[in-house]
Order: structure tokens, then C-alpha cells, then sequence
């Protein structure tokens, strides 16, 4: 891994494929904001747009120290819905574009697989699918 010193002072580990997804992703955005400011005619989202991130690590402590410290370069506060089933997150809002980092627990993971485990052995009746066997 590299280490890299942000604008903040605070030293975050960059893994060097990261390096390259992240200078595509930024030249992507640029490319895209120019685009949009050259081709007024082209439509944009009224309510803007998400730009999630998620966290990689198996590690629970890990993924949950890493929504904190982008928590913390967003000046933003944490949402911690794990006692609910749900994730650990926080998000910034730019005008009408919205960054934001999401943790979900292991345990909703197997939650929604168990909720899923059914999904390949259900289909619909070909008769179902149409107007056919409705009475008029």
C-alpha cells in the first residue's frame, strides 16, 4: 500500500489500483461537468444525483473507522442504524450532487441473502404474465 498525505494533514493508505479508479473517476466527473456546461440543451437531474461509496473490508471495526474518517474529512455526521438491520454511514451534500460512504454489516448481508434464497425456484405462470385468464 502507499501512504498519502490529504489537505487535512491526516495520512490515508491508497492502495495503487485505487490510484487509478480514482484519477478515472475524477477526470470522468470533470469530463462529465464540462459536457453538461457546454450542451445546456442537454438535461440534467432536477433533484441531483448519489455518489455512494462502499466499504471492502471484511473487517468490521475497519470498514466502520474508515465512514468515520471520510465522516470526518466531510465535516459530516455518522448515521449508525445497525441496531435497526441497517447500515453505518455518512454523506456530504455539494449543491445537488450527494458523496456519500455506506457500511453494511455482515449481518444485514446474510440477511438479505436468507430473504433472497428463494428467488431462483419462484416463476410466474406464462398465463399470469399477460391479459390472458382475466375475466371481462
Amino acid at each position: 500500500m502507499t501512504s498519502s498525505t490529504e489537505l487535512t494533514g491526516q495520512t490515508s493508505l491508497l492502495v495503487p489500483g485505487d490510484l487509478f479508479a480514482r484519477h478515472q473517476t475524477i477526470t470522468g466527473l470533470r469530463a462529465l461537468a464540462d459536457f453538461l456546461e457546454a450542451n445546456p440543451a442537454v438535461p440534467v437531474n432536477e433533484y441531483g444525483r448519489e455518489y455512494n461509496v462502499y466499504t471492502r473490508s471484511k473487517d468490521e471495526a475497519a470498514a466502520v473507522a474508515m465512514v468515520d474518517q471520510v465522516a470526518a474529512l466531510l465535516s459530516a455526521e455518522v448515521t449508525d442504524n445497525r441496531s435497526e438491520g441497517g447500515h453505518y454511514s455518512a454523506e456530504r451534500t455539494f449543491g445537488r450532487i450527494t458523496y456519500g460512504i455506506v457500511h453494511v454489516p455482515q449481518r444485514r448481508h446474510d440477511e438479505y441473502d436468507a430473504y433472497t434464497s428463494y428467488r431462483h425456484n419462484i416463476r410466474l405462470d406464462p398465463e399470469q404474465d399477460g391479459d390472458e385468464g382475466r375475466a371481462a
